[in-house]
């Protein structure tokens, strides 16, 4: 294949050659007999990476009713929205937020809706509510899990951090991923990293039995469990980070975490944290001052960081795996819910680049929108839906907005770029950079290649 007439990062306009899935040669170039010739008329980059997502939960989530801002922002369009919901089955609503109706029970959600099962997860993951048909369901052949709250002896509806128990309660198995590869392919996106806790050996076959299939056409690394190993691994699946998930009002002994961190050293693995508040943070950079930075640790989120942890993070060499487009998502909610004082400190970006610390960016989907084009609109506006800047010093530019996604998915440090010898992950987009800088969001690709092997052919299709 030869990709006439492309830019490149740089202004240069090249002639590209992809052959046995690697790029081959840059420069003016003929045809070969017999070979397919794609005319460029923009922008060649290498494949976009989403460096944190949760592939299953977002495909699950295209099959739920949306339940949280921006599309339900009351109690009377929630209502709506489950009471119009079709099938008598199970139905499943996914990220509510407290601002539309309150911390929800079953008794609250039995006078919506009584006569099917409901379940609603929180937008943060880490909880879910559900109807009183829903725990007769879940509880007639399961006993009730420690997170299963109870208040006066009996059972409320809120489930804390329970999906395993659910997951076996319901007889569950992994979702077909196909929707959630063309998603991704539309965006541009050749690569992702799925930052699942519970990722096993059954998910990594999973992963790679829809990629050998053609429905997840994307790269994989597989963040997880501690269990998992290179052995579990197959086709353009790839192990990734041992992932400790930390719960602020549930933190592990200290002892426990710096022991996680050296025991996935020692199997050779990086290890990757969810710290999304300042106090799991601070946690997390003790436990790696105690236990040791190896390459490719990582802080996912980093959602509150004062200047000390900043500081801290760039001494001890971690990365930083960020979610530039929450502000835009959810902004509006943090400036009411989190202290002006802390406000500055979301999400931040240029304070991480300005320290040295290496910084990736992922969609945190299904919590978060996966356009990468939308976050990086993001990442250089700062501003929420309504308008409202959050943390202005934090902008990027949108060259620095594009490098977050451009990153090497096992590497953070390296930057990838469309070179002889690479891989052919490539992705084309409608226009010239000095068009597509000056509004990201708008940004259509047309053409997407995995491999050398189209995952998305944006010609007469609908945009993303």
């Amino acid at each position: 294949m030869l990709i006439a007439r492309a830019e490149l990062e740089g202004g240069q306009v090249r002639d590209v050659r992809v052959e046995r899935g690697l790029v081959t040669a840059i420069g003016t170039l003929e045809p070969l007999p017999e070979e397919t010739v794609v005319a460029a008329g923009g922008l060649l980059l290498p494949g976009l990476h989403d460096h944190h997502i949760h592939a299953a939960a977002l495909a699950a989530s295209l099959t739920s009713v949306r339940c949280g801002p921006p599309e339900v922002a009351d109690a009377e369009t929630f209502a709506a929205a489950l009471q119009a919901a079709p099938g008598g089955g199970w139905l499943r609503g996914t990220g509510y937020h407290e601002s539309v109706a309150g911390l929800l029970d079953a008794a609250g959600l039995d006078a919506l809706v009584a006569h099917r099962p409901v379940r609603v997860q929180h937008r943060s993951g880490r909880m879910w509510f559900l109807n009183s048909a829903a725990l007769d369901i879940l509880l007639a052949d399961h006993a009730p899990p420690p997170g299963l709250e109870r208040q006066d002896g009996r059972f409320t509806g809120r489930l804390f951090d329970e999906d395993a128990w659910m997951k076996r309660a319901l007889g569950s198995h992994p979702p077909c991923l196909a929707a959630v590869g063309a998603i991704l392919a539309r965006a541009g996106v050749t690569g992702l990293t799925d930052m699942s806790p519970a990722n096993d050996a059954v998910m990594a076959r999973h992963f790679a039995a829809q990629g050998a299939d053609g429905s997840l056409p994307q790269r994989v690394l597989l963040a997880g469990r501690m269990d998992l190993t290179s052995a579990d691994m197959a086709g353009r699946v790839r192990l990734g980070p041992a992932k400790l998930h930390l719960h602020e009002a549930d933190l592990p002994d200290f002892d426990e975490a710096v022991r996680f961190v050296r025991t996935a050293h020692a199997r050779g693995r990086a290890v990757a944290v969810h710290c999304a508040t300042e106090v799991e943070l601070v946690f997390t950079l003790a436990a790696f001052d105690a236990a040791g930075v190896e390459a490719g640790d990582r802080i996912e989120h980093a959602s509150i960081a004062p200047d000390s942890a900043v500081d801290e993070i760039a001494r001890l060499g971690l990365a930083v795996v960020s979610q530039p487009h929450f502000v835009a998502e959810r902004g509006d909610i943090y400036r009411t819910d989190v202290e002006p004082d802390l406000q500055p400190l979301l999400y931040r970006l240029s304070a991480f680049r300005d320290a040295g610390v290496t910084l990736a960016a992922g969609s945190d989907a299904p919590f978060g929108g996966p356009d990468p084009w939308a976050a990086m609109a993001a990442a250089v506006s700062r501003r929420t839906r309504d308008g409202a800047p959050i943390g202005e010093a934090e902008a990027l530019t949108p060259e620095q907005a594009l490098d977050l996604y451009l990153r090497a998915p096992e590497a953070l440090e390296r930057r990838r770029r469309v070179a002889v010898g690479a891989a052919a992950d490539l992705c084309l987009i409608d226009r010239p950079w000095a068009q597509a800088r000056q509004a990201l969001a708008a940004v259509r690709v047309r053409a997407a290649w995995v491999e050398g092997r189209t995952i998305f052919d944006g010609v007469d299709q609908p945009p993303v």
